[in-house]
């Protein structure tokens, strides 16, 4: 059951949030420990159960103590002798073939029910942007028709042993149509209310219950170091305390009294240090001694193994640093992350997961071949699509002796424990649990309004212009004021976000609803753009702008600034229309990080952080106006520190001249007006960071009739890329290519998207990338030369990648629709035009060439260069025009 979220009033926690930060210097992170970390053996520490506030919910500590090693952490989840009997019985009836199927994890748009039972899947998961019949507002039957059919055909098997279904259930059960959708971690970190964290949690499992699912990918429990990673709004905080104490409670509220009906399978991930990487590249290198592993990056672990959590995430990310002897290599591959620190010295006893497809990224594996990541300790591998070829590997490995069966009894032992201890052996079909099929399961509005409330900080406020006065004449402006896609955030319906209208949304409130919900419609006033209306005729005008939604790698800011008006200039337009009128201007900035907005505060009378708050707007509008609730108005304190200038990451307490414009904890309350007069504006022409390399002065020949060495073309679609051979031919049923004549006979390549989906055509360096920061020194340009056949029916992008997931990319959509049909024509794309504002690391180049199409298109490239002076010719591309 959903725990009560009355509690006393009268006696609100307090943190300290800013106490013992100068334990926070690199390396040694002294943090929290009011809990019992007691010596095991002479050296090894001992983690249990937190020290509780009055509500019996984790406190966030005052500071925690400097571990020298790895901790033991005892969870609350023990080991049951008459469990671990019946797992025992059920593994030895079992053949290889079945033990490697509880092992798999295909995505259920690539299998079948009857696929389930024929190869004995343990689990299947559904990414974002999947549901059932790939139809986004399927219903709450929809899903639990498809978990009672894969449930069906899992228990029909010889073995009877239940299939469990994933879900990335990050902020709700954010994958189903008119679900509450709450406030991002990065806002939930803001209210520092670790009960709050575990009524959250509680109501999420709730919602995965309505929907059929038994088991969230979830709580991200990562500590984010440097905020151009692009999953910065999924971390709770930069501040290893908070987001130690929100791990147990996160893992408390979702898996509730396991195996009891309520609650459902906890996941901390990704393990380990996926928030510490160089320059915020998500899936890049953490660097890390392992003294900062242990006391950074291992906190959030140790708080949400200490609650239970039966499943843990295996990490994107790389853990070198050979200056510290340090060459892990891909966690997904290291034995001494996985099985070594994980399993033996912190005892975790549940199972391992790989992310989707993150064992393709392990040296000498495939997407559906990898025996080192298995010895080296997943227990369940996520193979989207590639699980059949997986499964034959798996077995082959095994039978060459390539993988210990004893691996496999190990990884098949820790599923079958974490199924049993989970109840779904006993447990009826999906739509007969509890809570199946609750719309009122789904529904937790005045939690989620509670939680944006709680979650907001309120940065400046001069004149003490808020709370505005019940029945104030408002002016509502920017693009964030009635779009719910702004105010989810990525992971939300889709994977990105970006495709959500607020028609998805029936149930949610956009803020500007709340103003009207609170205020009387009749004293609100909308112009997104501001044009055309006088600010002198309001009280106040309320300009509610920021982030526009990304998930993953796709948020990665690079080489980028953090200005956030060059990544957003349209808001920065908007204020100008209507500051220094005579009328007040509140900001609401909505995002998912903190960014350089001194431009932005210069032009605020008031500032406020919303973060991306979720379906209920209507918690904006709450402490807006004076009244409009019972509560004490804004509480919210940052959780991550914010940047005095554009180019300042990493930002944490403890960094060596760690300088922010309001530091971790900062955040004012009603009367308070701060003081931070005018700021500072100056900012860089182009991205940080992009200085030296010397100036070019010779083309960067690409493609010239063929490959130009270090660089191979490639086509890529879905899951797989595919090299274009010595024939210049390759197919794939989304795009193909063969030769063609550009300028000469058979020196450029056509290449066809047939409209069946997204595909891409791209030059890569296989060894690496490489410093071509002198190309943009010397006013360089991507200069090809290209046919257009059949104009691009949908989105298409010319992109230039630096190590993947690092990449930049301008809209080319209409620049292959203006160009002359079957005539040949040359294209030039200044290089600054992936540099200034939308960002790119020079020094790492590694696919200087890329055509993206979602749609239907067909061109023929040529004479593929990057050209010195290039940028500054008569024809070359504005960049505006590609934006």
């Amino acid at each position: 059951m959903i725990r009560p979220l009355a509690r006393p009033p009268a006696r609100r926690r307090t943190v300290a949030v800013l106490a013992g930060l100068a334990l926070l210097a690199s390396g040694a992170a002294g943090f929290p420990s009011a809990d019992a970390e007691t010596a095991e053996g002479a050296h090894q520490p001992m983690i249990a159960k937190p020290a509780l506030d009055y509500d019996g919910c984790a406190r966030i500590a005052r500071s925690l103590p400097t571990l020298a090693d790895w901790p033991k952490v005892k969870s609350q989840v023990e080991r049951d002798r008459a469990g671990e009997k019946r797992v025992a019985k059920i593994l030895a009836g079992m053949t290889l073939a079945e033990k490697v199927g509880q092992m798999t994890q295909p995505e259920i748009g690539a299998i079948t029910p009857e696929e389930v039972k024929q190869y004995r899947i343990g689990s299947v998961l559904n990414g974002g942007g999947s549901w059932p019949g790939g139809d986004k507002h399927a219903s709450p039957k929809a899903w639990l028709d498809l978990a009672d059919a894969y449930w069906a055909a899992s228990v029909s098997t010889r073995t009877k042993i239940p299939v469990i279904w994933g879900i990335d259930a990050v902020h709700g059960n954010n994958n189903v149509y008119g679900a509450t959708i709450f406030p991002h971690n990065i806002g939930l970190g803001a209210a520092q209310d670790p009960c709050l964290i575990r009524d959250i949690g509680s109501a999420t499992a709730a919602q995965i219950r309505a929907t059929g699912q038994d088991w969230a990918f979830a709580p991200s429990v990562a500590v984010v170091r440097d905020d151009r990673w692009g999953r910065t709004y999924e971390g709770f905080s930069e501040d290893p305390r908070i987001t130690r104490a929100y791990a147990y409670e996160a893992v408390k509220g979702l898996q509730g009294k396991l195996g009891h009906g309520g609650g459902i399978i906890a996941t901390a991930k990704h393990f380990i240090g996926d928030g510490g990487t160089i320059k915020g590249q998500d899936q890049g290198v953490n660097p890390s001694s392992e003294a900062q592993m242990i006391n950074i990056h291992g906190q959030g672990y140790y708080g949400a193994l200490a609650a239970g959590a039966q499943t843990v995430v295996a990490s994107f990310n790389s853990w070198t640093n050979a200056d510290l002897g340090i060459n892990e290599g891909k966690i997904h591959g290291s034995k001494r992350v996985i099985t070594d620190i994980l399993k033996q010295k912190m005892g975790f006893d549940g199972v391992v997961v790989s992310d989707w497809n993150a064992i393709g990224q392990v040296a000498g594996c495939t997407n559906s071949s990898c025996a080192k990541a298995i010895n080296a300790g997943i227990d369940v591998v996520m193979a989207p699509y590639a699980w059949k070829a997986l499964i034959a590997n798996t077995i082959a490995q095994v039978k060459s002796g390539e993988i210990p069966m004893s691996r496999i009894d190990d990884a098949v032992t820790r599923i079958l424990r974490v199924k049993l201890r989970a109840g779904v052996f006993d447990a009826r079909k999906p739509s007969a649990r509890a809570m199946a099929g609750s719309a009122r399961a789904l529904q937790a509005r005045e939690l989620a309004r509670k939680a944006v409330r709680q979650s907001q900080v309120l940065l400046k406020n001069n004149s003490k212009v808020v709370p505005l006065a019940p029945g104030s004449k408002v002016l509502v402006v920017g693009k964030s004021a009635d779009s719910m896609q702004n105010q989810t955030g990525g992971w939300t319906l889709t994977w990105q976000g970006t495709e959500n209208t607020n028609a998805d949304f029936p149930n949610g409130t956009t803020i500007l609803g709340g103003l009207k919900e609170v205020l009387g419609a009749a004293n609100v006033t909308f112009s997104e753009t501001a044009d055309g209306v006088d600010p002198s005729a309001y009280d106040a005008v309320i300009a509610v702008i920021g982030e526009t939604p990304y998930a993953e790698f796709l948020g990665d800011l690079g080489r980028r600034s953090l200005e956030a008006s060059k990544l957003y200039p349209g808001d920065l337009a908007v204020l100008d229309k209507v500051s220094g009128k005579g009328t007040p201007v509140v900001t609401v900035y909505v995002t998912g990080r903190p960014l350089w907005v001194n431009k932005e505060l210069n032009r605020s009378d008031a500032f406020v952080v919303a973060w991306l708050p979720g379906t209920e707007g209507g918690g904006v509008a709450d402490l807006l106006v004076r009244g409009s609730h019972r509560g004490a108005g804004y509480t919210g304190k940052l959780s991550y520190s914010w940047p005095k200038a554009a180019c300042q990451p990493p930002l944490n307490p403890g960094d060596a001249g760690y300088d922010p414009l309001f530091p971790l904890g900062y955040g004012l309350r009603y009367g308070q007006t701060g003081s931070v007069g005018t700021l500072d504006e100056t900012t860089p022409e182009s991205g940080c960071g992009q200085t030296g390399g010397g100036t070019a002065t010779e083309d960067l020949e690409i493609y010239n009739s063929m490959d130009v060495a270090p660089y191979k073309s490639f086509i890529g679609s879905a899951d797989t890329d595919t090299e274009i051979g010595v024939d210049r031919q390759a197919t794939h049923s989304e795009i193909n290519v063969v030769p063609s004549d550009v300028n000469a006979q058979q020196d450029g390549l056509k290449v066809t998207w047939t409209g069946v989906g997204p595909g891409q055509i791209f030059l890569r360096d296989p060894a690496g990338g490489s410093d071509l920061r002198g190309y943009l020194n010397a006013d360089a340009a991507l200069v090809f030369d290209t046919i257009v056949h059949q104009p691009p029916a949908a989105r298409t992008m010319v992109g230039v990648h630096c190590i993947f997931p690092c990449f930049s990319e301008v809209a080319a959509t209409s620049l292959f629709r203006n160009l002359p049909v079957g005539s040949k024509a040359t294209v030039k794309i200044p290089i600054a035009c992936f540099t200034a504002g939308v960002g790119l690391d020079m020094e790492n180049i590694n696919m200087p060439f890329v055509v993206y199409a979602e749609g239907a298109f067909s061109a023929s490239f040529a004479n593929v260069r990057w050209a010195p002076k290039a940028a500054k010719d008569a024809d070359a591309q504005s960049c505006a025009s590609l934006t």
